[in-house]
């Protein structure tokens, strides 16, 4: 696992961390790589549920590193760059900006401490990616366009009243609000669950982004491949490939 994202088992739940609290936990690169790498562990897992969370109670994250920004940011985004059935918990404190909000958004519930304040300000910045236009099937019209347009702070408890997050807790309590989520799901019908959020997943409309980057992905899955390295191969050689569907 990446040095900048842990991903550990508690009471069966698996808890993906964003470690690097140094730098506010900016998204750089290997974050981005370490969030993919932990989800595609937990798809593959026997974990029913697993919370997403992040060090220090000053930020879950301030957005994309700006210095070092990373080359694809979708790739660590759950629904995304990792489609996965299996139920996120996200735990949210401080602040939680630009695109460490997709990644908030993007997962099925959401705890957040008193002190989180949500802010997208890329069209101040001069930015975007483009993946934040799921938060208007998400949230109201209204306030999804005032939090996308204008750059303002959002706070924890005007969040939970638009429903952007689940809970609310005092600063300190959102791992324990979150487990109590966890527990329950992990008792859960797998089956059920399962086929609740897949069934979700195609009822809410994706945006132009998020489609684009789910087939940019199944794309560099084929580029990447063994298959792929073999026929490139076999071009240069010029023989016939020996493809073995993977």
């Amino acid at each position: 696992m990446s040095d900048v994202v842990s991903y550990t088992v508690k009471d069966g739940i698996a808890i993906i961390q964003i470690t690097r609290a140094d730098k506010l936990n900016a998204l750089d690169e290997e974050v981005i790589q370490g969030l993919r790498s932990a989800f595609m562990q937990y798809d593959a897992s026997e974990e029913r549920c697993a919370i997403l969370c992040a060090e220090g109670d000053r930020a879950f994250s301030v957005g994309a590193d700006i210095k070092n920004p990373p080359k694809e940011m979708w790739q660590g985004v759950p629904g995304v760059g990792v489609v996965t059935n299996k139920p996120i918990i996200a735990v949210v404190q401080g602040y939680c900006v630009g695109g460490a909000y997709i990644l908030v958004q993007m997962c099925d519930l959401v705890v957040a401490a008193d002190n989180t304040i949500f802010k997208y300000p890329e069209a101040q910045v001069g930015f975007t990616g483009g993946l934040i236009a799921g938060c208007a099937a998400r949230i109201p019209h209204k306030i999804a366009m005032e939090f996308m347009l204008l750059g303002q702070d959002l706070p924890a408890q005007r969040a939970y009243e638009v429903g952007m997050v689940n809970k609310v807790v005092p600063l300190g309590e959102q791992m324990d609000a979150a487990m109590e989520y966890a527990n329950i799901l992990k008792i859960s019908a797998p089956l059920v669950v399962d086929t609740i959020k897949g069934l979700v997943a195609d009822t809410v409309p994706r945006g132009p982004a998020e489609i684009s980057a789910i087939a940019r992905d199944k794309l560099l899955a084929v580029k990447d491949s063994e298959d792929g390295a073999e026929g490139r191969r076999a071009f240069k050689e010029k023989r016939t490939p020996d493809f073995r569907g993977r």
